[in-house]
């Protein structure tokens, strides 16, 4: 095993964990140091037949040595939960206009898609500087992403959406692999995190072979199952208008209001009785069993990409 791939750090989450990792490492060593030092101490001291004097403690200390050492202990855990809860907080909440990939776990491999339409097979490619926020999902069974240069980890998990973001400031060649035994092959579930400063990043995606971005692939699917029969707006069959749609609030016929999010529109695409927008009769077919991840996220990257009323974009 190349040790160095867990201690290289890519990126400034990556050095806030490790410096939480050696403040943890440290107090424990001193207090372990101060306890297995008063305890040979004292064996020495009191050791039986010696001279040392015995007894109670003086009145004044009795108390006043258990509260300190209790509140002192008590402090020192809530500084530590504050630093690292801090941390991991933040890690929770992409930036907004981060660049969005895909990923898609299944047994033994991950498939990755850039927003420019650009497939992977166990490699992801990242550039420097850019907050980059990983949308995944998983085929099969619980997978999980581990990035050990970014101190990262995250479930991939079947039939929702899951989300891990970074910022790495370190170009280089790191280790991608899966932390969840995910069967047979899980040790092989390896792969490469490719961090790029943002020029080097740009001529690689343009060197890869041509293809349309997702959205542009999303909305030739889209036509193609006939979804546009029904959600365009000259449409006779009445449809909820997409356009817009995506991070808005949608009120439901069951009186319910939930915000179309990536996990919404994808259950609306496999189950669209469930969640019935308000004011529509539950007519849509699903298309569960239909479609594969990849493309439901080509369809996903279509719905987002329709922000603005079609009079907004001319």
């Amino acid at each position: 095993m190349n040790i160095s791939a867990f201690t290289t750090e890519a990126s400034p989450h990556a050095a806030h964990i490790d410096r939480i990792f050696y403040g943890l490492s440290t107090a424990s060593v001193l207090i372990a140091i101060l306890v297995f030092g008063l305890v040979f101490g004292f064996s020495f001291r009191f050791y039986r037949g010696s001279k040392a004097k015995r007894g109670p403690l003086p009145h004044f200390l009795q108390n006043e040595f258990e509260i300190g050492w209790t509140v002192a202990t008590l402090f020192l855990f809530l500084f530590f939960f504050w630093w690292a809860a801090t941390a991991q907080l933040y890690a929770l909440t992409p930036p907004k206009n981060a660049l969005q990939i895909h990923v898609v776990a299944k047994q033994w491999m991950w498939k990755v898609e850039q927003p420019s339409g650009v497939r992977e097979i166990n490699e992801l490619h990242a550039p420097t500087g850019e907050p980059v926020v990983l949308v995944m999902t998983s085929e099969d069974v619980i997978h999980s992403l581990f990035l050990p240069a970014l101190r990262i980890k995250q479930d991939v998990l079947p039939d929702r959406y899951t989300y891990l973001w970074f910022t790495a400031d370190k170009p280089g060649v790191y280790m991608l692999e899966c932390a969840e035994f995910c069967g047979t092959g899980h040790s092989r579930m390896t792969g490469r995190l490719v961090i790029m400063k943002p020029p080097d990043y740009a001529r690689w995606n343009s060197a890869q072979p041509q293809s349309s971005g997702l959205a542009q692939q999303g909305e030739a699917l889209f036509r193609s199952l006939g979804c546009s029969g029904c959600h365009a707006q000259a449409s006779s069959i009445h449809a909820p208008d997409l356009n817009g749609v995506f991070n808005s609030q949608v009120h439901l016929s069951d009186g319910r209001t939930v915000i179309a999010d990536e996990a919404y529109i994808r259950d609306s695409i496999l189950d669209p009785r469930r969640d019935v927008v308000a004011g529509f009769q539950p007519i849509m077919p699903s298309f569960k069993g239909q479609l594969s991840e990849s493309q439901l996220v080509r369809l996903i990257a279509y719905v987002k990409s329709l922000t603005l009323k079609p009079e907004a974009r001319q």
